[in-house]
């Protein structure tokens, strides 16, 4: 059958990983701007002060963060490193990287904008100029490269004076200010925009960083989902009767689960499980909370409140496509604690330096998963493999193992979308540059077929330098994926 004609490859990236300018262009602080670095064996942390001044931290990770103590406020310690506000400064390279991605013949890029560069507060009546001046000359850049905008209205970062005034997503008047911020980009970049992703990995979302609430039970948990459900379909009606022709998805960190044995217990936890992560995509892709959400809500001690009317808001937001992220595969038993996403780890998998099973099947597996159960169209805007990569003396970067994975999940794709008959948009493989890394922080833990040389602490000339992998990217894409077929290596 061979890959659509209309195959969209590129690659995606966040804001607060990759663009920096933290304080430039009229941009106010957002809620990653106050996470520290951190590494494998030390998490990440968000510093705060307390009104008597003492300065404390909580560990920021989205699976387990810890909550702020109440009366804490973000402030920045001296001494600490905050990747976000750096990062690998696309704020100031976005021309030079842009002709990069456009170098491997991308034709679409998945970015982020960042909340706080339109709306500073998030509460403000009028939008900062200067910021979507920032983002049209990206656009245009784009476009001017063949690339198609993929646009993610929130990906993570809150501004944070909505995170400490109101509690973030625990309050409703943060869906009203996520609207007004979503038409505004609807209203400047509409005409030149088609995809849009209303929310990054919502099913993970946790914690003061990633939600924008102090508390991390799950009971705050669960009603500022209900929060983001509803200004995600807000703003996907919104945006389709402002731009007809537009297509709106939402994103979801859907690494594929599999039952440990086959014993009876752990099958029906698996199915449990597996409940959990689908309870974003049920809701938000079908219009209704699933049968099976007052189950699930009780065993974790929710008690959902709702407001007349939020059943026809949800109802008419619904989804035209299902973007995921995939890295990996895990199990599940009857014994297991699962928080969402995660799982324990496949005695049958090989895994990445950094303890991630590698799983190509259970793309496929996935994927067809979501066919059968949604009939929408996929979309892969996240995938890939993160490694301490190096530069040898002759300053090439080899890194032939990123090739292995990167093919191997990309031959499971294509045989999805071939042999499966699965419709599939696109795949945008995550840190096409190299940028901080979310769980971490660090830069040791790269991703792109691009490197960025930059340290842990953000020394470095910030050149940009092509590894084995670029090339290799390139030829994926001349050939539509015809070259998947052939080993990884020929």
């Amino acid at each position: 059958m061979g890959m659509p004609d209309t195959f969209l490859w590129g690659g995606a990236t966040a804001a607060f990983q990759f663009e920096g300018g933290w304080d430039e262009g009229g941009r106010g602080p957002s809620t990653h701007d106050f996470e520290t670095d951190g590494n494998q064996e030390h998490p990440r942390r968000v510093t705060y002060r307390m009104p008597d001044g003492t300065v404390g931290s909580a560990r920021s990770h989205f699976f387990n963060p810890e909550s702020l103590p109440d009366g804490a406020e973000p402030c920045l310690v001296e001494g600490e490193y905050y990747p976000s506000h750096k990062a690998v400064d696309f704020y100031h390279h976005w021309r030079e990287d842009i002709a990069l991605m456009a170098g491997m013949g991308c034709n679409v890029y998945r970015f982020s904008i960042s909340w706080s560069r339109i709306f500073p507060t998030g509460d403000e009546d009028e939008p900062n100029e200067e910021g979507l001046a920032f983002y049209a000359q990206v656009i245009d850049c784009l476009k001017e490269h063949g690339m198609e905008p993929l646009i993610t209205i929130h990906h993570d970062d809150l501004p944070v004076a909505l995170a400490v005034k109101y509690d973030g997503w625990s309050s409703r008047h943060t869906i009203d200010c996520y609207v007004k911020y979503a038409k505004t980009l609807f209203e400047r970049f509409g005409s030149s925009c088609r995809y849009w992703l209303t929310f990054n990995e919502i099913n993970a979302v946790r914690g003061f960083c990633a939600c924008g609430t102090h508390k991390c039970d799950n009971q705050t948990h669960y009603q500022a989902v209900h929060n983001m459900f509803l200004a995600s379909a807000r703003a996907v009606k919104l945006g389709h009767e402002m731009m007809p022709k537009a297509q709106f998805g939402a994103m979801y960190a859907l690494s594929e689960i599999y039952p440990a044995t086959c014993k009876p217990e752990d099958v029906f936890r698996h199915m449990q499980c597996r409940r959990e992560s689908f309870y974003f995509t049920d809701t938000m892709v079908r219009g209704t909370y699933p049968a099976y959400a007052e189950d699930l809500l009780s065993r974790r001690g929710v008690t959902l409140h709702t407001e007349p009317g939020d059943a026809e808001i949800i109802a008419q937001g619904t989804l035209d496509f299902i973007a995921f992220s995939y890295y990996r595969s895990c199990t599940v038993s009857a014994a297991s604690k699962f928080n969402v996403v995660g799982g324990d780890p496949n005695p049958y998998l090989p895994t990445t330096s950094w303890g991630w099973p590698i799983d190509p099947t259970g793309l496929r597996y996935c994927m067809n998963e979501l066919s059968d159960r949604y009939g929408k169209p996929l979309f892969i805007v996240e995938n890939g493999m993160g490694a301490a990569d190096k530069v040898r003396d002759d300053g090439t970067i080899d890194d032939s193992y990123r090739i292995e994975y990167l093919h191997d999940h990309l031959k499971a794709m294509k045989d999805v979308i071939e042999i499966d008959h699965v419709t599939c948009l696109g795949y945008t493989m995550w840190g096409l540059i190299d940028l901080v890394s979310l769980s971490t922080g660090e830069m040791k833990k790269r991703y792109g077929t691009i490197y960025v040389d930059m340290d842990d602490k953000g020394n470095g000339s910030l050149k940009r330098i092509p590894k084995k992998s670029y090339g290799w990217y390139r030829h994926v894409i001349e050939t539509n994926g015809a070259c998947l077929d052939e080993k990884a290596h020929a």
